[in-house]
This record gives structure tokens, C-alpha cells and sequence, in this order.
């Protein structure tokens, strides 16, 4: 079956809420039960459109959640700043550095202070970097993965 955009999202965010899904491809099986086939390139643009994000369970694993249940509370339009403003993500100590492209570091600080994650202490921005401070540096590292997710840049790590 080839589900309308808005069911299909809706069954993922349903999906999400009663379920542990780590992973795009878990999310596209779970779909399959309610026949729905759909790939993971569609479920990808899905969890952006969406503004889902993949956080920390605390037993070492990671799982989907949408923004309303993380506490995230960022609009659509300034999740999208956010992912088209990030040059790179890294981490030092117990900060994060964020490299935007020129002129959207405010507006990239913007969407990440509306996120509401409790990895932030708070943060800093310049015209194209952004200092975020966190409490100890296993807070950094957690931070920068899930803004990893969240912007689709990979580490150089």
C-alpha cells in the first residue's frame, strides 16, 4: 500500500511513542505492520519533516522521540535553519562547538535554545560559531551526538 504523506507520518509518530525504534530501518519495518511500504530514504525525509530526534535511553542505547516528548520545542521552520545553517559539530572538554555557515549562527543558537536540552547549559553565538557549555563533558559528547542526528554531519571522530 502506498500510504498518503500525512498517514504515514502520523503511523510513525505513533510508532515512535509506543515503541523503542533505534534505528530508520527498524521504523521501516514497523511500518510493514500496518502495510505500509515505504523505504528508508522516505522514512529519513519523514523524521526531519517532523523534527524528530534521537536521544539517549540511558542503558547505552538510543531511541526515537518526538520533539513534544523530549521536551524539544522548536518549530518546524527553526529546525530547518538549524540543519541548512551546520558546517560541523565537535566537541572539547565540556563544550560543543558548532560551525554555521556565515550570518546564521544567531539563528542557529536560536533553534538550538528552543530545543530545551537538558545537555545545555547554554550557549554562545558569533556570526558563524556557536559555544555550547554543558555541565561535564559525557553531556558534550551525548549533546554533539544528538545534534549529529538531528543535522545529518557526521563526526570526524
Amino acid at each position: 500500500m502506498n500510504p498518503t504523506k500525512s498517514l504515514r507520518q502520523s503511523r510513525i509518530l505513533q510508532i515512535i511513542q509506543n515503541k523503542n525504534i533505534e534505528t530508520q530501518e527498524e521504523l521501516v519495518e514497523a511500518l510493514k505492520d500496518y502495510n505500509m511500504e515505504v523505504t528508508q530514504a522516505t522514512v529519513s525525509r519523514d523524521i526531519k519533516e517532523l523534527g524528530i530526534l534521537k536521544v539517549a535511553t540511558g542503558h547505552g542505547g538510543q531511541k526515537y522521540v518526538p520533539m513534544s516528548q523530549s521536551g524539544e520545542g522548536a518549530s518546524g521552520r527553526l529546525m530547518t535553519i538549524f540543519v541548512e545553517a551546520i558546517v560541523s559539530i565537535e566537541s572539547a572538554n565540556s563544550f560543543v562547538i558548532i560551525k554555521t555557515l556565515p550570518g546564521l549562527a544567531q539563528a542557529a543558537a536560536a533553534a538550538l535554545d528552543s530545543m530545551h536540552l537538558e545537555q545545555v547549559l547554554g550557549c554562545i553565538a558569533g556570526d558563524d560559531t556557536i559555544f555550547v557549555a554543558c555541565k561535564s563533558e559525557k553531556l558534550a559528547n551525548q549533546l554533539k551526538s544528538i545534534l549529529h542526528s538531528i543535522s545529518n554531519i557526521h563526526s570526524n571522530d
